[in-house]
């Protein structure tokens, strides 16, 4: 009787050992990595339980998502930065701009930016037919349609594109050319310091310069013909009454006119 009591206790204490035994087996039984599904693969993602990545489970950015979404810091110390996830983009590139549009979109830029803006041609010099009154060697200033002539004689004038002055800077009057300086230094006046007191109070001739190449003085008055080094701004309405040339234009003029030319603005 004493014999079998023990044995049962035996049994039943061996029962009770190897039920831990049983579920540490099933505790350390490999749990199955998490499978990670891209959008071009067809199948639904599941549902993310956290925002965190184990660091030992993926090389594919834990620290950035961590980044992203984590309320705590790195567990790894990462930087943020972008990584590409794979998948997504390949080796697709974005289809060729059609023409018309890629057009557009320059046009565009060149406006943004009047630097890139394309030199009109109509404002090329050109011999043209003169029909004036002035007298061969006179300078004729067409402000509004922004020209100037030098009038050759026998129904001809060779003509230029000019920029001229802004609206309120206009003018119009009978002048003479008082002198002519290879690239002038430039000191501007106190009426412009007034409008603008950035201005430096004096600037030393050179392509810089933004008196250009050459200048004729008109009488005893403020305002020149004068080169520029931005040929982009001609055709249009931009300086303070002066009438500006792109410089290889002035350069053609200055040796064409002398000291007491007569100029003739409109």
């Amino acid at each position: 009787m004493f014999r079998k009591t023990t044995l049962a206790l035996l049994a039943g204490a061996s029962s009770l050992v190897a039920i831990p035994q049983y579920a540490m087996a099933i505790d350390a039984a490999a749990q199955p990595e998490p499978t990670v599904i891209y959008a071009n693969q067809g199948a639904a993602q599941p549902p993310m339980r956290t925002a965190y990545v184990q660091p030992q489970r993926s090389n594919m950015g834990g620290g950035f998502i961590e980044f992203l979404f984590g309320d705590a810091p790195s567990s790894q110390g990462y930087s943020p930065q972008y990584q590409q996830q794979p998948g997504y983009y390949g080796n697709r590139q974005l289809p060729p701009m059609d023409p018309q549009q890629q057009m557009i979109r320059q046009q565009e830029e060149a406006a943004g930016d009047p630097t890139q803006r394309p030199f009109d041609p109509r404002y090329e010099k050109q011999l043209v037919d003169y029909s004036g009154k002035e007298g061969a060697g006179t300078i004729v200033v067409d402000t509004p349609n922004k020209f100037l002539y030098l009038v050759q004689g026998d129904g001809r004038a060779l003509r230029y594109g000019i920029g001229v002055g802004r609206p309120g800077f206009t003018w119009a009057g009978t002048k003479t050319i008082s002198a002519k300086k290879e690239w002038p230094a430039w000191t501007p006046p106190p009426e412009m310091l007034a409008r603008r007191p950035d201005l430096p109070r004096h600037m030393e001739g050179g392509p810089e310069n933004p008196l250009g190449a050459r200048a004729m003085y008109l009488g005893s008055s403020l305002y020149r013909i004068h080169g520029s080094n931005e040929p982009w701004t001609i055709g249009t309405n931009v300086s303070s009454g002066c009438i500006r040339m792109r410089n290889e234009d002035v350069i053609d003029l200055y040796g064409r006119v002398n000291v007491g030319a007569k100029v003739v603005v409109m």
